[in-house]
């Protein structure tokens, strides 16, 4: 497994914007599909967006954020635009080993390990 550590949430006004990081140790980065997942309070732990080659995204974020990853420094991002006050939420860095019959999995249970999450507040 690999660890990982997010960084970067913070407070932001609607329509603002903002970065996170997910920094993973180990040295087979790249063979892994990485995730971010969001848990508001009171609510399921939700998808948000992964990336094995390429980005996929859940419909709620689809054209307002943006997933890459930078494999030369182990770090992957989530780059938030337009937020809305329902995008406040603890953020989540996930990872799974790429799977190559399953390449964008959006399932919690499918992904091994966690970060401890950043909090995102976004006010109206």
């Amino acid at each position: 497994q690999v660890q990982l550590v997010e960084s970067g949430g913070g407070l932001v006004q609607a329509g603002g914007s903002l970065r996170l990081s997910c920094a993973a140790s180990g040295r087979t980065f790249s063979s892994y599909t990485m995730g971010w997942f969001r848990q508001a309070s009171g609510k399921e732990r939700e998808f948000v967006a992964g990336i094995s080659w390429s980005g996929y995204y859940a419909d709620s974020v689809k054209g307002r954020f943006t997933i890459s990853r930078d494999n030369a420094v182990n770090t992957v991002y989530l780059q938030m635009n337009s937020l809305k006050p329902e995008d406040t939420a603890v953020y989540y860095c996930a990872a799974r080993p790429i799977d190559f019959t399953n390449y964008d999995p959006r399932r919690r249970a499918d992904f091994l390990s966690w970060g401890q999450g950043t909090q995102v507040a976004v006010s109206s």
